[in-house]
């Protein structure tokens, strides 16, 4: 029923919709439920020692500037600390170039808020993360996508991309959400230098990185666009391609709501700007907990404990496919992150069979809600962080079996 309100909306409000991750999540908080469908870490991993520790020392030695408010580019500890971090022989990132979000979710917001007008295009991969739609969406961007497979976004297909006059390239590329996928060596470097020459923008989203399970780290696009730079005699700072993306959140605790942007000086400007008319600052008690916590080398001996726990967890999920999928479905093995992407039999449309694993109580996310341009009807995103390697076992036969008798009855 129409309202005096629904008169006074934005136009924008039209693109807006709830998350179907987050409607999920709602359905499936009994605790008779299996869900594969959140993004959630382990919250057996989270520090809960080091953490009570840590706000001990902040109220008995800064207790009032914990709880004060702070500058908008973030506490000045915190973004040394992960200068420092990020910085590489040759590649220097500096405390000015960092800015802290109240999560990534933020600083994808800021970005739609900096660079999109309505109609304007945004080149992703197909699938792509949700949360970067849902943030876009109220900017009315429109979506020009690029195939991707396991080994991450097809780049030698981007040339056509990129004659659609794009704003902005976005991309997930290590440990991808939805896929699981990590983009390779050769893919990055074609991608920097393709979007270079274009002037076409790249946003790096990085949530994922540091929870490698197997085989080789890969530079980031940030670091690669940054060597192009000294390559070519630049010595001034970074005033490169690249907005980096990173977050707490998979390694510390996602509650924090503590995440950081990498950015040139022009755009780092605006995002300070776009930042305090939202909300000022991210919270100052939560900066200085996550420094407390991570300043001493903590985080690094912690984020081996999570890795060894979701490699275990993924391991145990693809044995559990093995045993209980049906011929025809497919899957891959991540070498880190918290996914694994599953394409069904044909015919097999994974929203209608999520209906029937509702009944069985077991929960995933159908994949065409990561196709902003249509696709992947019969995919599917399996998160093995959150449940325990028993629960795992038990939802993926729940699941096989749904997919059976759907093929059975068709």
């Amino acid at each position: 029923m129409s309202t005096v309100w629904e008169q006074r909306f934005a136009h924008r409000t039209q693109r807006m919709g709830s998350s179907a991750i987050r409607e999920l999540l709602k359905l499936t908080e009994h605790p008779e439920f299996i869900s594969f469908a959140g993004g959630l870490p382990a919250p057996e991993v989270f520090p809960v020692e080091k953490v009570t520790e840590a706000v001990d020392t902040l109220m008995k030695e800064m207790p009032t500037q914990a709880l004060q408010y702070s500058t908008t580019e973030g506490y000045r500890p915190l973004r040394e600390h992960l200068a420092r971090k990020m910085s590489e022989p040759g590649i220097v990132i500096g405390k000015d170039d960092i800015l802290i979000t109240s999560g990534s979710q933020q600083a994808l917001d800021l970005i739609g808020k900096l660079f999109i007008d309505p109609g304007d295009r945004v080149i992703v991969e197909a699938p792509t993360y949700l949360g970067a739609l849902q943030a876009w969406n109220a900017y009315e961007a429109d979506y020009v996508c690029v195939r991707s497979d396991e080994q991450g976004m097809v780049v030698e297909e981007l040339a056509e991309a990129l004659r659609s006059n794009p704003k902005l390239i976005y991309l997930v590329p290590n440990f991808h959400n939805p896929s699981g996928a990590t983009l390779t060596l050769e893919r990055r470097k074609l991608l920097v230098k393709m979007a270079d020459e274009a002037g076409v923008p790249i946003v790096e989203d990085d949530p994922y990185g540091q929870l490698r399970f197997e085989g080789d780290a890969l530079p980031s696009l940030l670091t690669l666009d940054v060597q192009n730079r000294r390559d070519a005699g630049a010595t001034n700072g970074y005033m490169g391609n690249v907005i980096y993306l990173s977050t707490f959140s998979k390694i510390l605790a996602p509650g924090l709501r503590v995440a950081w942007a990498v950015a040139p000086v022009p755009v780092m400007r605006k995002m300070v700007h776009a930042k305090q008319g939202s909300d000022l600052q991210t919270s100052t008690f939560n900066q200085m907990l996550a420094y407390e916590v991570a300043r001493e080398g903590y985080l690094d001996s912690h984020i081996e404990i999570i890795r060894n726990i979701y490699r275990e967890r993924r391991d145990v999920m693809l044995a559990a496919m093995e045993q209980h999928m049906p011929p025809g479905a497919r899957w891959n093995k991540p070498e880190g992150g918290m996914f694994l992407w599953c394409t069904l039999p044909d015919g097999v449309s994974s929203s209608v069979l999520l209906q029937h694993c509702l009944k069985n109580k077991v929960a995933f996310v159908p994949g065409d809600s990561f196709f902003p341009c249509e696709g992947g009807e019969n995919t599917m995103r399996l998160n093995f962080s959150n449940a325990k390697p028993e629960m795992i076992r038990e939802g993926i036969a729940r699941l096989g079996a749904a997919i059976c008798e759907m093929m059975q009855a068709a």
